[in-house]
């Protein structure tokens, strides 16, 4: 249920953020590794939560699952995950992969109170998770270098929130964080792992292709 708060929901991360494991170290050699995504209608107002479970060694889906609702809170920053939680774990439900590591389309410790959605899913379902973020939310940093392979901490004050990822020669990079039960270092060679020919893992691929399908078939 989502909180009916932002005093609520801000309580609820505080209370959780506590139990996220950053230690890891996770799995190194995972059979399945399940990407989330979420997919907004123009209104604003419908959204469609998507999950795919590839094989790890192939990178061929073999499950997947999707739920249509609607936003379960307002849109507060730093509060996102609770706008697409339920979604999320509705999907997370219909499967019948169990999947050896969550890669979520957003920011694990990346996040202005240490707790994004990598956390948030991590904390919530038991299973290893990272984030892998298009842009970051916060910190800074000074690299990485230009090829496949490179990265540079990410550091919010004195503090390491992740890594800045080159998953492609000259292409600009991913923002990688710890969600729960994963090592960052091990986050990262996963995410290279998932990375062979785009910039974005096909874990976000194929969920995000996933998610925009079911929103279209389903425009009510």
């Amino acid at each position: 249920m989502a909180p009916g708060s932002v005093a609520e929901a801000l309580r609820v991360q505080d209370e959780l953020r506590p139990l996220v494991d950053r230690a890891g170290p996770g799995p190194t050699a995972p059979a399945t590794v399940a990407g989330l995504d979420v997919a907004y209608a123009e209104s604003g107002d419908r959204l469609a939560a998507a999950v795919t479970v590839l094989d790890a060694a192939t990178l061929a889906v073999v499950d997947q699952a999707v739920s249509v609702g609607r936003p379960a809170f307002d849109y507060v920053p730093g509060l996102f995950a609770f706008r697409e939680l339920p979604a999320l774990l509705a999907a997370l439900d219909r499967l019948t992969v169990r999947p050896d590591l969550l890669v979520c389309d957003g920011h694990g410790l990346a996040h202005p109170r240490r707790f994004g959605l990598a956390c948030h899913l991590g904390v919530v379902t038991g299973l290893p998770a990272i984030g892998v973020g298009k842009t970051p939310l916060v910190g800074s940093w000074d690299g990485p270098g230009p090829r496949r392979g490179d990265s540079a901490p990410l550091r919010d004050g004195d503090e390491l929130v992740g890594r800045v990822l080159r998953t492609r020669d000259g292409v600009k990079p991913v923002f990688v964080s710890v969600g729960h039960r994963m090592s960052l270092a091990n986050a990262v060679d996963r995410v290279l792992a998932l990375t062979p020919r785009y910039r974005l893992p096909e874990t976000t691929r194929t969920a995000d292709r996933l998610c925009r399908a079911a929103l279209a078939a389903d425009p009510a």
